[in-house]
């Protein structure tokens, strides 16, 4: 890819300018690539979010559990009560 737009530029520019050119374009883009790096999704960063979904997953189904278990002991000590 990078000779065939350097041929394209060299039928344009000079030799130099069009070298100089796609020196400018790959420096341009590896600086977006790096003042972007840290929103990239690494293989690392998805498992720990998918660990960290799972261990809530868990939490949420404990707490709901002992929310039922605790609804129902409130009711059944309402309905003992009537």
């Amino acid at each position: 890819m990078e000779l065939k737009t350097y041929d394209i530029l060299k039928n344009r520019f000079s030799e130099a300018e069009a070298a100089t050119l796609i020196e400018y374009v790959e420096t341009k883009a590896e600086q977006t690539v790096n003042q972007k790096k840290d929103v990239f999704a690494t293989k690392e960063g998805i498992y720990k979010l998918e660990t960290k979904l799972t261990e809530a997953k868990s939490d949420i189904i404990k707490w709901m559990f002992l929310s039922w278990i605790g609804q129902t002991a409130a009711v059944l000590a309402i309905v003992k009560l009537l």
